[in-house]
């Protein structure tokens, strides 16, 4: 893996950063899922991670790793967000300013979180522009240093501490379900697996509407989609990313896709059985799982639940609708 983006290496650096800063989120176990799956399935609870999911321990493991010039002018990203909230959060822990550049549909909890953290939010039309576009004209107004949602190596190294807890706790697996936007969790968490436990497959979960990482494996090459339409506002990106993507072609066996109704089934089956509030990119592992889309019968299957932050009207909107 010397020509990839990042080695296990990486991650367990990583690992070291931010133990103390991000949460060693629990790992729980169902008998009812067991028993409906006919698999032992593990979930990574990154629901009750700092900030409400994983992306604290990539935007921690980047902004740490500044030297001083970085750390004057500041850190710039863009996030619909869960990446917004850690890089704000990680930032004011390590004394930096952030900016970030967030859709104006972005869930209302997750704009006002990341104001809360200390960032700035500056707001973009996300259906009539890139957010890179967004970032290169703030970026050449202030400056600073950009560290994106996941196609960075520090980011996917951070990411990868997810599968790292997972199987130092749950032990070998046979399977390890990871939900998937711009591969930057996948991507690390496959270089976790192949080193802790090297015959465990490793399959992305993405929204139909948003199925480019799909695309780009299937054709060899990156393929860029529109903007999604789907529920699942975390895995809403326009493509992987140019160092995420090799990570995904040599490490990773797959990628499948779920409807947002099975999205909103995953959110109330961890709503009633594991009384988890998990917002709808967070249950895409899941969904892949109860959908039947993936077969886990005999399996030990590792279920990453990247997050919980979700607006309760809209949680429980869902829900109750499933």
């Amino acid at each position: 893996m010397t020509d990839l983006a990042i080695s296990f290496a990486d991650v367990a650096g990583a690992a070291e950063r931010i133990a103390g800063v991000a949460h060693r989120t629990p790992v729980l176990t169902s008998a009812t899922a067991d028993a409906l799956t006919g698999g032992r399935l593990f979930f990574k609870c990154e629901n009750f991670q700092r900030t409400g999911a994983f992306k604290i321990r990539g935007a921690y493991n980047a902004i740490s790793q500044f030297d001083d010039v970085q750390r004057a002018a500041g850190v710039v990203t863009y996030s619909s967000g869960n990446h917004a909230q850690a890089i704000a959060l990680a930032a004011r822990l390590l004394g930096v300013k952030s900016t970030i550049v967030m859709p104006m549909d972005a869930p209302a909890a997750k704009l006002e979180a990341t104001r809360g953290y200390g960032g700035e939010v500056v707001l973009y039309d996300r259906y009539a522009e890139p957010p890179d576009a967004a970032v290169a004209r703030l970026m050449a107004e202030r400056g600073g240093t950009f560290i994106p949602p996941f196609d960075h190596p520090h980011v996917m190294a951070g990411q990868g501490t997810v599968a790292k807890e997972l199987i130092e706790e749950a032990g070998t697996l046979d399977l390890l379900l990871v939900p998937t936007g711009g591969g930057g969790l996948l991507s690390g968490c496959a270089v976790a697996a192949r080193t802790l436990s090297p015959g465990c497959r490793v399959v992305g979960i993405e929204p139909e509407a948003g199925n480019d990482a799909q695309q780009s494996l299937r054709s060899g090459s990156i393929v860029k989609i529109e903007p999604p339409k789907t529920i699942a506002d975390g895995a809403q990106s326009r493509s992987v990313g140019q160092l995420t993507f090799p990570v995904l072609r040599r490490l990773v066996d797959g990628i499948e896709t779920v409807s947002d109704a099975d999205l909103v089934e995953a959110m109330r089956f961890l709503a009633t059985r594991l009384k988890l509030v998990v917002e709808p990119t967070g249950g895409l592992a899941l969904a892949a799982v109860l959908s039947g889309r993936i077969d886990v019968r005999d399996k030990r299957v590792g279920i990453v639940v990247t997050g919980g932050n979700v607006d309760l009207d809209r949680f429980a909107t869902l829900v109750r609708a499933a």
